[in-house]
């Protein structure tokens, strides 16, 4: 039998309880100190529609990430650069096809986080990753450029874009380049990539010259990709027709004095056009043709500044 009285069962309660107390809240510190530990050490998780220096984040789907690769034909010699990488997804998928890429992004979180995963598929010597702003960099060494942004800041770059090495190709998901239109749109479902190719410039006048004929000379006025012309001889004057720009490959057509059509295939090097000419109908065989550029190349139209309107429409794009 106890000979414990009321009052000494009483106390010894509330010292357990007080016990009970500390080891379980002891225990609850030491819970809440490991969460806070793994919280510190988990690796770093983008969230979808995180706020980002100049749009929120959005990851790319799968579907349009490998039609961009289709649409821009890369191949194992291109170096594409992805701006404004994000997770790395564009430039991760180029890699697995062996091709090298570079990704720019201005969160340096995201930068890490692309470089892991480029590490841990064991891709990182040919899927690199960098912190800076696409607005400031030098990307004139890519042959393809991805790039997942709004339209006003395509339009930005719209600029940088056209000044690079003609040929390079251009792949954009979803949003446009104000009035300069792509060469090519794929649709999938509510998903949209857009491909340009950035034109050489031949704006301005030039001297056309091939064997047997005098000297004419060309005037061409150009917008983005597409341009028009006249040519001079013979105290008259005619208009280029069948022109067409991609890249540094360009093609315009005219009718002779004597009334033959001619037609120009040639390569723009900076002043300088390149290629073959034929009489259509004349029984004459392709000769070679050059023109040369007379004083300074023109800004191509576009390429400088953006009008108005131009700005205020970019949400229908």
């Amino acid at each position: 039998m106890s000979s414990d009285t009321p009052s000494h069962v009483a106390h010894r309660r509330h010292v357990l309880l007080a016990l009970a107390s500390v080891t379980f809240g002891s225990h609850g510190l030491a819970q809440a100190q490991q969460s806070g530990s793994a919280a510190a050490s988990s690796p770093y998780e983008p969230r979808r529609g995180q706020p980002g220096k100049d749009v929120i984040w959005i990851p790319t789907p799968d579907v349009p990430v490998l039609r961009m690769l289709r649409l821009a034909h890369v191949t194992p010699q291109d170096y594409v650069i992805d701006l404004g990488s994000g997770d790395g997804k564009i430039v991760l998928a180029a890699a697995r096809e062996g091709t090298r890429a570079h990704g720019v992004e201005y969160n340096p979180e995201m930068v890490e986080l692309s470089k892991r995963r480029a590490q841990e598929a064991g891709l990182q010597e040919r899927a690199t990753f960098e912190k800076a702003d696409i607005f400031e960099m030098d990307f004139a060494r890519a042959t393809v450029i991805t790039m997942y942004l709004l339209p006003e800041l395509n339009l930005r770059l719209r600029p940088k874009i056209l000044s690079l090495k003609p040929g390079t190709r251009v792949v954009s998901h979803d949003f446009r380049m104000g009035d300069w239109k792509p060469e090519e749109t794929s649709s999938m479902g509510s998903s949209s990539v857009h491909l340009w190719i950035v034109p050489a410039n031949v704006g301005g006048k030039w001297q056309l010259r091939w064997s047997g004929q005098t000297p004419i000379e060309l005037t061409m006025d150009q917008t983005f990709q597409q341009f028009k012309g006249k040519a001079v001889f013979d105290k008259m004057e005619t208009t280029l027709r069948e022109t067409q720009l991609r890249g540094d490959a360009v093609q315009f057509a005219f009718t002779d004095a004597r009334g033959v059509l001619r037609q120009f295939n040639g390569k723009v090097s900076d002043d300088r056009i390149e290629g073959t000419v034929e009489g259509v109908g004349a029984g004459a065989r392709a000769q070679p043709f050059t023109a040369q550029r007379m004083g300074e190349a023109p800004a191509i139209n576009g390429a400088t500044t953006s009008r108005l309107d131009e700005v205020q429409t970019l949400g229908d794009q």
